[in-house]
């Protein structure tokens, strides 16, 4: 694909993506090399940048020392599985954001386990540098789900997990705040798009972390998906 008539965007993308991430502690875990020498010179000194690696085992050992708010890992790395790396931080770590760069759109397993792990966002390297990224990074920095378009019909064809005995049903309000939940917006903006109170909003929230038994928003968030109670969101 010729890129040159999109530099500009291409550009703007980036810019929008430090800004985005301006003051998010971030680690790098890529099997690229190159892709690490790049995404220093896009802007200069990026200060947000706190680590990078090539492997599965310094990925983990620089989440662990450094503990950073973003990790943006490769499926494929030097050494090691990316996957397993998300997975292992999901595990010890909840808090820290994960976005997933898929190189083998085929691991589809492998990639719905990441997420039944907790990972925050999958997206295609075939798609990046025309607004993918940045929808990505976007959604993931909000709080929410981010899975490629491309990927979520691979997705549907797997049937949802059967609701274990014991999970309460969401009522339809419920269910309405868990999809904003799921596409990253604040309880403000879910609030104000239902057109309800904030209060409301954050009673409906505790009472879907309850019966979802969720520790947190992305737990819930990725309860609701794997139960199929709620749709993929539409990047």
């Amino acid at each position: 694909m010729d890129f040159t008539p999109h530099l500009a965007q291409i550009r703007s993308n980036n810019s929008a993506v430090f800004e985005l991430t301006r003051g998010l502690s971030t680690v790098l875990c890529l099997g690229s090399r190159a892709l690490i020498s790049m995404s220093l010179g896009w802007q200069g000194e990026a200060v947000w940048l706190r680590g990078a690696c090539t492997t599965e085992t310094e990925g983990l050992a620089l989440v662990e020392r450094l503990q950073p708010h973003f990790l943006y890992v490769s499926d494929q790395l030097e050494e090691g599985c990316g996957v397993n790396l998300v997975i292992q931080v999901k595990r010890r770590f909840p808090s820290v954001r994960t976005l997933l760069l898929v190189t083998r759109p085929d691991r589809t397993a492998r990639l719905r386990a990441a997420i039944q792990a907790g990972c925050d966002g999958v997206m295609l390297e075939a798609r990046m540098g025309l607004g993918t990224g940045v929808a990505a990074i976007r959604c993931v920095c909000g709080g929410g789900i981010y899975i490629d378009r491309t990927l979520i019909e691979n997705f549907r064809t797997l049937q949802a997990d059967p609701i274990p005995t014991g999970f309460e049903p969401l009522s339809s309000r419920e269910t309405e705040v868990l999809s904003g939940i799921v596409r990253g917006d604040t309880n403000q903006e879910i609030a104000t798009h239902l057109q309800v109170s904030l209060e409301t909003v954050k009673s409906h929230s505790r009472q879907v972390l309850r019966k979802l038994q969720a520790r947190d928003r992305t737990h819930a968030a990725v309860t609701g998906l794997r139960l199929g109670l709620v749709d993929w969101p539409d990047p």
